[in-house]
């Protein structure tokens, strides 16, 4: 039996259709959702990642304000410009565009935000937070996987989630988010042993390596029925691809998440509902 297609275009949808509500609610109030990006050099695929989100601000009524700057730019003058962002009342999310240029330290500027502004959900205060089931503001690809779950009411509790990756853009936040869940948690990476049995004693599989001359998920991996996100995407012979071949794993998978077209929209939908919730949270500031 065929698995059902988890589509992240429809899913997102329905995410950005909450979104516009609750910013139209918002604006009743007087509140002007606005989400500042921070782009620095002209790297064309980050530059794409940019306008892509400004587009989909635009879709929802949230205004942008777009900073570009020059790929030779200090870390004091990068850090100046953070400041000014978190003191102005008229911006309520900061995303700084990642990667940065060699001369820049990434976690000194993601430390900068301010945790009220962090619509990426990087910093180390809610970071911190999220580890104590306390962050309001959670990363944009693992609170998307999450939501992928709910849509098609995938029951997490008890279940054992094989996940594959350990950074502190996916894997990190997706462990407990997952324990939240009450699921059983198993974090791979490059050094872990019989990567392939766990696999395939796993009810769920989140993977998200990236590069498919080093590893690639296949049929033989998952046990039948399995759930299967895929949150990679890279270029491999000529096309985007994931780690594993849709075509082929949604023939045993209970469910599967595409590559493109899953995971990824969903990250700019999150995107946009954390940008809703740094400037609901704006407004209670002052009460």
């Amino acid at each position: 039996m065929v698995g059902v297609k988890i589509d992240g275009k429809i899913i997102a949808q329905s995410v950005k259709e909450r979104v516009k509500k609750a910013t139209e609610e918002l604006k009743n109030q007087g509140i002007m959702p606005c989400l500042a990006t921070v782009l620095v050099g002209d790297n064309p695929a980050s530059a794409t990642y940019v306008r892509n989100k400004h587009k989909a601000c635009e879709e929802v009524g949230i205004i942008t304000k777009d900073h570009k700057l020059d790929a030779n730019i200090t870390q004091s003058d990068l850090t100046k410009i953070i400041d000014e962002l978190n003191a102005d009342n008229s911006v309520h999310g900061i995303l700084v565009q990642l990667p940065l240029p060699n001369q820049l330290d990434e976690f000194a500027t993601i430390s900068r935000i301010s945790p009220l502004k962090d619509v990426d959900g990087l910093t180390p205060h809610n970071a911190g937070l999220l580890g104590m089931k306390k962050a309001a503001l959670v990363a944009c690809t693992p609170s998307g996987v999450m939501e992928m779950f709910d849509y098609h009411n995938i029951d997490l509790e008890g279940k054992n989630v094989v996940l594959i990756n350990r950074s502190n853009l996916v894997g990190k936040p997706l462990y407990h988010l997952l324990l939240e869940k009450n699921a059983t948690v198993q974090t791979c990476h490059s050094k872990t042993k019989n990567l392939t049995e766990l696999c395939q004693a796993a009810d769920i599989i989140i993977t998200a390596v990236g590069d498919r001359t080093k590893f690639k998920l296949t049929s033989e991996m998952i046990k039948e029925g399995a759930v299967v996100i895929d949150v990679a995407i890279s270029r491999f012979q000529e096309k985007l691809v994931g780690d594993a071949d849709y075509d082929e794993i949604i023939q045993k998978a209970s469910f599967a998440s595409p590559v493109p077209g899953g995971v990824g929209p969903m990250t700019v939908a999150m995107l946009l509902k954390n940008t809703i919730t740094a400037a609901s949270l704006s407004s209670q500031i002052g009460k």
